[in-house]
């Protein structure tokens, strides 16, 4: 049989590594030479997000791509909500038919390039004409088709990658079919695979008997992903891949027990030597509070008076008295896991304080209508906007003074960072990506923190941070270390590369 291009390819690669090792040069490498990464997720800014994952699959591609040893590419299904502003840069590559149980469907594959990452789009209407990203009640095999198109397109998009990265439950079994059903495939046998968790609580758990019927596996691999009496895809994901991560080192150690696993703790314990945890970033060009058209004025590290006027504006805004005292924010999605019950418990000791309260976000009916009440009750001192309005939390974000996150469980967390960012000083709860990225002001650190999952805690260390604004010479110190802390992807991207490494050994 005559050898294929991809393994000429590979052979040629190792005899350069060997025999002829390359000098310092300035030359940017060629494609052959670059590490071959490709993204699979369900959702990634600009194009198409419901949270943290999109903020995380929008930036870490473009901070790896900077570097030109690596050649970044990200797939994600062709949703109906991405936008026609998108969909007017795709180009349509051309179409297959993927293998799924006993369908065989449609696929078709667009391309755009956007920061220097090239993206495909899997196509499909039967699943991804629909609103939204998730919450349907074949959630899993829109899924399974969008993981096996992943493998089936390569050869159309002629791009073997070395490592696939794969994020959460949507994408694990990406994973799966690539050792399972793929293993005896020459093109594919040389793809590592990394696997990272976002958030466990969301694991893929489907009835045993539709792991042929509706995901095509054989009757052997029911071993990989049987747990607890079902299928559970995460599980099959963890077992397979080469390595897998988390959004924060403290996350890492958390999953591992059963008060954050939601089950798993046994399969994260038995794969912990696989186990890595890497703290995101944000987006600095981004949220920059230098640059941000949102703002109602734009302020620096260096002069930080037209936080004053963001302040003011967003008072007059909001209905509060324009005065000099503490605002403390949240913008929280409205779930019990963000420490609601916390806020719940001591939210009139709070407002009985010199202080104003603002809230931005939806969730939970019963939180909703909670909070409504709270600003009806002290209207002039409390504004509670249940809405989700990008434009308002980043008004929010500036404007105020202490930035409330007590969750109870976090895997990483971007809203302490982007406060930090502008200057808001973030009040946490110690766990996740919190404990990791937030430390407390007394001992030098860039915030403040408490530990348990009390309120009265929580109330102390909120009297801790009124008093510390009082002292303005010492806030503004505070300020500009929470503004200065790096909280960018260039820090996580190095430690994702090294991760990558290891992997592809």
């Amino acid at each position: 049989m005559a050898e294929s291009k991809t393994t000429k390819n590979v052979k040629v690669k190792n005899i350069e590594k060997v025999a002829f090792p390359k000098k310092a040069s300035t030359k940017e490498p060629t494609l052959q030479e670059k590490t071959k990464i490709l993204f699979v997720a369900s959702e990634a800014r600009p194009f198409i997000a419901t949270g943290g994952l999109a903020d995380v699959i929008g930036s870490l591609p473009q901070a790896l791509a900077s570097d030109a040893t690596y050649d970044i590419r990200v797939v994600l299904p062709l949703y109906s909500d991405i936008k026609q502003e998108f969909r007017h840069k795709m180009n349509f590559l051309g179409n297959i038919y993927v293998p799924l149980g006993w369908r065989n469907q449609y696929c078709g594959i667009f391309t755009c390039v956007d920061k220097g990452v090239t993206y495909y789009f899997i196509d499909n209407e039967y699943y991804f004409k629909r609103t939204g990203c998730y919450g349907y009640y074949d959630d899993g095999e829109r899924f399974a088709f969008f993981s096996r198109s992943v493998l089936e397109i390569l050869p159309v998009i002629d791009y073997y990658p070395e490592l696939l990265h794969c994020h959460d439950w949507q994408t694990a079994l990406t994973v799966v079919y690539l050792k399972t059903m793929y293993a005896k495939k020459s093109e594919y046998q040389s793809i590592r695979t990394l696997f990272t968790i976002h958030n466990i609580e969301y694991q893929g758990k489907y009835s045993l008997d539709l792991l042929g019927e509706l995901f095509g596996l054989p009757s052997d691999s029911r071993n990989l992903l049987e747990y607890d009496a079902c299928i559970n895809l995460m599980k099959g994901a963890i077992e397979c891949t080469e390595q897998f991560s988390t959004v924060s080192p403290t996350y890492a150690k958390e999953i591992q027990t059963a008060q954050y696993a939601h089950g798993l703790e046994d399969i994260i314990r038995k794969n912990s030597a696989k186990l890595t945890g890497i703290l995101n970033g944000i987006d600095v060009a981004s949220y920059n509070p230098a640059t941000d058209p949102a703002l109602f004025a734009n302020f620096n590290e260096n002069d930080l008076e037209n936080k004053k006027i963001c302040k003011a504006e967003l008072q007059k805004m909001l209905g509060l008295p324009v005065k000099d005292v503490p605002i403390i924010a949240m913008i929280s999605r409205l779930v019990s896991h963000k420490g609601l019950e916390l806020v719940k418990t001591v939210a009139e000791d709070i407002l009985h304080e010199n202080i104003q309260f603002v809230l931005l976000g939806t969730g939970d009916f019963a939180y909703e209508e909670y909070f409504k009440d709270l600003g009806k009750r002290y209207e002039g001192k409390a504004s509670i906007n249940i809405a989700f309005n990008g434009d308002l939390s980043r008004k929010i974000y500036s404007g105020s003074d202490i930035f409330l996150m007590p969750s109870v469980s976090e895997p990483c967390g971007l809203s302490q960072m982007i406060a930090s960012r502008y200057a808001t000083i973030p009040l946490v709860r110690e766990t996740g990506g919190l404990f990791d990225s937030i430390k407390p002001f007394g001992a030098g650190g860039n915030g403040f923190t408490f530990s348990s999952c009390n309120a009265y805690d929580m109330l102390y260390v909120i009297h801790e941070a009124i008093d510390a604004y009082k002292n303005t010479d010492e806030w503004e110190k505070l300020m500009k270390k929470a503004m200065t802390t790096d909280f960018s992807w260039s820090r996580s991207a190095e430690e994702y590369k090294n991760l990558y490494k290891n992997t592809l050994k």
